[in-house]
């Protein structure tokens, strides 16, 4: 069975290039596009991975993390935090509400794959 990813960020651009690169390393991929959809897609969905956008209308990436750590149903799924904000305080931030990794845009799509790839032993 393939893993789930879940896309959470509000740059189209982003999640269609995302969306495609997860479906073509085999992942079963649901997008949302602001954190109330994040939220609602995470326990609709049941997500192994949450690639998730700090900046986002109606709750910020880190809200959604926070959220998705208090909920005993979801507290397992892995969190990637993505943002264009790569200094120390916002990666500390994202890291101590519960992120798995923390990464700054632009990024390499590659890279990105593999380290999808690399936390769900895929």
């Amino acid at each position: 069975m393939a893993k789930r990813v879940l896309i959470a960020d509000d740059e189209a651009n982003i999640v269609a290039s995302l969306e495609f690169l997860m479906e073509q390393a085999g992942f079963e991929v649901r997008v949302a596009t602001n954190g109330r959809e994040a939220l609602e897609a995470a326990q609709s969905f049941a997500p192994d991975l949450v690639l998730l956008d700090v900046m986002m209308p109606e709750k910020n990436g880190y809200e959604v993390c926070q959220s998705l750590r208090q909920d005993p149903a979801l507290a397992g799924v892995k969190i990637v935090m993505l943002s264009a904000k790569g200094r120390d305080i916002e990666v500390a931030k994202g890291l101590e509400l519960g992120a798995d990794a923390y990464v700054t845009k632009p990024f390499s799509t590659r890279d990105l794959v593999a380290k999808v790839r690399e936390m769900l032993g895929a």
